[in-house]
């Protein structure tokens, strides 16, 4: 057993490596944030329907609840339009940088989607927070608009992380990101069909963009998601919170290998970054205590 967690832990972490180069490859690939998400979002939908067939997947569901995958994939298609848009707008160091503030949405949102009390440190991780992206405005003034949209991406994320919450204790995760990724894709389609984008053109690529979004769409998308949920199975959500923040960390240091100079930053930039990544692994931790305490408290009723 402890064999099995050293594995899925070490596993884990080749995962959210490949996370990180998610950005690396969306600055590599030529074309634009809109053409890129569909055909991201359609191949990876593609390569996990045939592994649903293979494994035997049942996509059975009720309509009330393809109708809720539905809203959460339109919001992952929103994500990774802002996302890749603000690597294009402004790089790669910047977009990891505001998505780390994504575990700071998430505990701002929590309270409000469980109905629970906003815990007095949230507040104080906030302004840490507001600080770290002060640090960054303030040095890095040409990227504000790139700031902006990897933000919005970042809140995006942590919404449809919560949604995604309510639904992974009650349903098949492989199903549930077979349907988000095809409505994201649908939805991706209707966008491009409405604004005239399938022309020609859309479909002129490089030859390097195709492999870069073979790799993007099965990798980093379809083979990087069946596998954290086999290896989630194995690790405590402490580590795999974690684990996960590190995706920044890597996702920056092999953008300033592969990309060079476009991804040097200003100290300033360095120092709000660390700030950001140091708080919310803090809020990691406190939450983490909390809930050993809680769980405490109710197995001392449970034995009493």
């Amino acid at each position: 057993m402890q064999n099995d967690s050293l594995k899925s832990y070490l596993h884990f972490h080749v995962i959210v490596f490949i996370w990180g180069f998610t950005a690396v490859l969306g600055a590599l690939i030529s074309i634009g944030a809109t053409a890129l998400v569909w055909n991201r979002m359609l191949i990876a939908s593609l390569v996990i329907f045939v592994y649903i067939k293979i494994k035997g997947i049942s996509l059975k569901a009720k309509g009330k609840t393809l109708l809720g995958l539905a809203g959460v994939g339109v919001l992952i298609a929103l994500h990774w339009l802002t996302f890749f848009g603000a690597v294009k707008i402004a790089n790669v160091s910047i977009t990891l940088a505001m998505m780390s503030t994504g575990a700071f949405f998430t505990s701002i949102l929590e309270p409000i989607f469980y109905k629970r009390k906003l815990i007095w440190y949230e507040l104080v991780f906030g302004l840490l927070v507001i600080g770290g992206l002060y640090l960054i405005f303030e040095v890095e003034t040409r990227y504000t608009e790139g700031i902006i949209v990897a933000l919005i991406s970042a809140l995006l994320a942590a919404l449809f992380t919560l949604f995604n919450g309510k639904y992974a204790k009650k349903h098949d995760s492989v199903m549930i990101s077979f349907y988000e990724l095809l409505t994201g894709a649908l939805f991706t389609t209707v966008f491009l069909a409405v604004t005239n984008r399938f022309d020609a053109s859309f479909f002129q690529m490089q030859q390097t963009d195709w492999i870069y979004l073979i790799i993007l769409a099965t990798v980093c998308t379809a083979y990087a998601f069946i596998a954290s949920v086999k290896v989630m199975k194995h690790l405590t959500p402490y580590t795999i919170m974690l684990t996960t923040n590190m995706e920044p960390v890597y996702g920056i240091i092999l953008a300033f290998l592969i990309l060079g100079d476009a991804e040097q930053m200003n100290t300033g930039f360095y120092f709000g970054a660390i700030l950001i990544l140091l708080t919310v692994i803090l809020n990691g931790i406190l939450k983490n205590a909390r809930r050993r305490k809680a769980a405490r408290a109710l197995n001392t009723i449970k034995t009493n």
